[in-house]
């Protein structure tokens, strides 16, 4: 869009090569069927292939360009793997969207194994897929990372500590990896959504439509439209982080 008396001149996503890390399922998925349905080339990836399959098939319904494989952001060799295969259908990358995360209780209540592996998906996974992503960026000095993180950051509700510990970690990494690439032309932003319907949801499909209705719960779709705010800002403008809330849910 051009500039105007009444309007900012905005980024156009027609084009823009975007890896999406858990674009098969909830947020993920939502965020790459809009920016499809607005031109970017979509590559993303999760752990299942039904689910994976899927959502390709929505992205392309909606109008977009997507490709995908299997793969698991906890493992360093899958990363790799999957950037790979991104380099060769996309040809470069714009935009890094980190979505993949896992939900967790307390430590207490959690084998080692299980919340090792919540870590290293929540945690170490957006930090090995931002390594490769900033490999490709800073060399054309320009793109954007955007981390979805959790309210849990802040609420550090009781019962959840490893989930916690993942997003508050999420909340500082954005915060300072914004300060060591933004001499090189790369935009940061951090996205806190609130409760959310999604697979990390115990609630029912009808139970969360219901909460949705209330304005106790938002839709996936709800934080992409957030994420397409974000990433259409005019160059100089950087959305440093947004906290996006059911309009009910006051903590």
């Amino acid at each position: 869009m051009k500039q105007t008396n009444a309007h900012t001149t905005v980024e156009p996503l027609d084009g823009k090569r975007i890896v999406i890390t858990g674009g098969t399922t909830g947020i993920g998925r939502a965020i790459a069927i809009l920016m499809g349905s607005y031109g970017a080339r979509i590559f993303t990836f999760g752990r299942h292939q039904e689910q994976l399959d899927e959502a390709l098939a929505a992205i392309r319904e909606a109008g977009g360009q997507a490709d995908g494989i299997v793969a698991d952001s906890s493992k360093s060799e899958d990363v790799r793997r999957a950037f790979q295969q991104a380099d060769a259908k996309l040809g470069g990358l714009d935009i890094l969207i980190n979505s993949a995360a896992l939900g967790a209780e307390g430590i207490g209540d959690m084998d080692d194994a299980d919340w090792r592996y919540v870590i290293e998906t929540n945690l170490v996974g957006y930090l090995a897929t931002t390594k490769e992503a900033l490999g490709r960026m800073q060399p054309q000095k320009r793109g954007h990372v955007v981390l979805v993180g959790s309210m849990s950051a802040d609420v550090r509700e009781e019962g959840s500590s490893v989930y916690v510990a993942t997003k508050s970690a999420i909340q500082g990494f954005a915060e300072s990896l914004r300060k060591e690439v933004n001499g090189d032309g790369i935009k940061v932003s951090l996205v806190e959504p609130g409760a959310t319907g999604s697979d990390m949801q115990s609630t029912t499909a009808e139970e969360e439509r219901e909460k949705q209705e209330k304005g106790e719960m938002l839709r996936a779709e709800d934080v992409a439209v957030c994420v397409h705010y974000i990433l259409t800002q005019p160059l100089r403008c950087d959305v440093v982080s947004v906290k996006l809330r059911p309009h009910l849910q006051l903590i």
